[in-house]
């Protein structure tokens, strides 16, 4: 269904996610999931991103500015009648949250984990303790992606374009507001290997700069940061930033999968305290397949191009791979 409204107040619960050129940020669908789909997505790009949410059931699109200041002011009236408004932990989310709080005139309970009937609970003392806070009345939350999950819902979304009312004079002029001056490339390629949460790391058992670059391929289908032990830097098949271990940057992942790497102490140093590890390599008794969580007894090449195909046949690329790209090579 689909059409477009000159307002139309949410009761309940409502998500509201800020896009930008229609991409949906981390922990989109999360919020939407807590406000049991009933989401209002603005931005630039909207009805593109409304249609990207897969746990969105009624949803309204509203092309619009993303400045935070006068983005509050204009969706202040609209969700007044609601008595929960909650946010993604976004950098747009946190920027936006504490205007919207403000123009609503209620509390805002900021990185909330889960989001309650009366309130939110929240992390707090460093994350070492989990408080319930209660409030009474409405309230604004931010909800901090990738804690709550969420499913897709069954069946096709309500879709419809929103106009949002203009703020009133006074709503507009009442102070400076945030100016785009640029967007930074956030992609987990180019952001610091020492803070990604996913990593894929390339061990001499690759074979060659051939493979290490098809690994960097799929690090981009997957959103994972690429790394390497000092056998890849040293050989140039990395640049050296992209070394992991105690010579290099010392990485806290996630999710750790190693392709090829036998385990050397000097590599493992510097991988912190990972929470899963998986290890493929031809050697059942290597370190690293030691500590994995879940060990790939395969040749890490050959492992590697078949994934990739994986990933190019879902996308739709039947682009071949390049000749010995899977072929059987010794471990490192």
């Amino acid at each position: 269904m689909s059409g477009q409204e000159s307002a139309g107040a949410p009761a309940g619960r409502v998500a509201v996610v800020v896009v930008r050129d229609g991409q949906l940020p981390l922990g989109a669908d999360e919020s939407a999931a807590e406000a049991d789909g009933n989401v209002l997505v603005a931005g630039t790009g909207a009805r593109e991103g409304a249609l990207r949410l897969v746990a969105g059931r009624r949803i309204r699109a509203a092309e619009t500015t993303t400045a935070p200041a006068a983005l509050a002011a204009a969706l202040a009236p609209l969700l007044a009648p609601a008595h929960t408004v909650v946010l993604p932990a976004s950098p747009d989310g946190r920027d936006l949250a504490p205007r919207l709080a403000a123009a609503l005139g209620r509390p805002l309970l900021a990185g909330a984990q889960e989001i309650l009937a009366h309130g939110a609970d929240v992390l707090r003392l460093g994350g070492s303790a989990l408080v319930e806070l209660t409030v009474d009345g409405p309230f604004v939350a931010t909800l901090e992606p990738g804690v709550r999950g969420a499913l897709p819902v069954a069946g096709p979304a309500e879709v419809s374009d929103l106009v949002l009312p203009a703020p009133s004079p006074s709503a507009a002029s009442a102070g400076p507001d945030a100016v785009h001056t640029g967007a930074l490339d956030t992609s987990a390629q180019a952001a610091d290997l020492a803070g990604a949460r996913r990593l894929l790391g390339a061990g001499g058992g690759l074979g060659g700069p051939e493979a290490v670059a098809l690994l960097g391929e799929l690090g981009a289908a997957l959103d994972m940061a690429v790394g390497g032990t000092r056998v890849v830097t040293d050989a140039g098949w990395l640049e050296y930033a992209r070394q992991i271990g105690t010579t290099g940057v010392t990485v806290d992942p996630d999710l750790y999968v190693a392709f090829g790497i036998s385990g050397a102490p000097h590599h493992t140093g510097g991988l912190g305290a990972p929470r899963h590890v998986v290890s493929v390599n031809t050697d059942p008794y290597c370190p690293m397949t030691a500590m994995a969580d879940l060990g790939v007894v395969a040749d890490a090449p050959a492992v590697l191009a078949a994934l990739l195909r994986k990933v190019r046949e879902e996308s739709g690329d039947g682009e071949e791979l390049p000749a010995g790209s899977g072929e059987v090579r010794d471990a490192a």
